[in-house]
C-alpha cells in the first residue's frame, strides 16, 4: 500500500483524462451545493461519516484522489443514493451489449457421445 505522499505514483493521477476531471469537478461541485443547501458544514458532512472536514473539501473540489467510497458516503448523507442506481446499468450498456451480441455464439458446440466403455 502507498504511504499518502507517494499517491503520485499512480499514473491515472497524474494525467487525469479532462473528460474524467470534468466529471470529478461536476460531482464535487453538486455535492458541495446540496451540503450548502441543506445548511450542513464540512465538519457536520465529515462526522456523519466519518471522515475529515479536509476529505469531504477534496470531494467537493473534485480531486481524483479521494475515494469513491467518500464520493458514495456523501450521497448518503444528503439522501441522494438514489441517483447512482443507474450508473454502469448493463441495460443501458448499448456499446457493452454490442459487443456482447457480437461474441455470443451462433451455434451450441458439438458434444461427444456418452460410451458405457469404463
Amino acid at each position: 500500500m502507498l504511504a499518502r505522499g507517494n499517491m503520485t505514483k499512480n499514473a491515472l493521477l497524474k494525467a487525469v483524462p479532462f473528460s474524467v476531471e470534468q466529471r470529478l469537478n461536476r460531482l464535487g461541485a453538486n455535492l458541495r451545493i446540496a451540503r450548502l443547501r441543506r445548511n450542513i458544514t464540512l465538519q457536520e458532512a465529515g462526522r456523519k461519516i466519518g471522515v475529515s472536514r479536509f476529505v469531504v473539501s477534496d470531494a467537493e473540489k473534485g480531486k481524483p484522489s479521494t475515494a469513491i467510497a467518500v464520493y458514495i458516503a456523501l450521497l448518503w448523507a444528503y439522501d441522494l443514493l438514489g441517483h447512482i442506481d443507474n450508473v454502469a446499468e448493463p441495460t443501458m450498456d448499448e456499446e457493452g451489449m454490442a459487443l456482447s451480441l457480437a461474441h455470443e455464439r451462433q451455434r451450441a458446440g458439438s458434444y461427444e457421445a456418452l460410451d458405457n466403455d469404463f
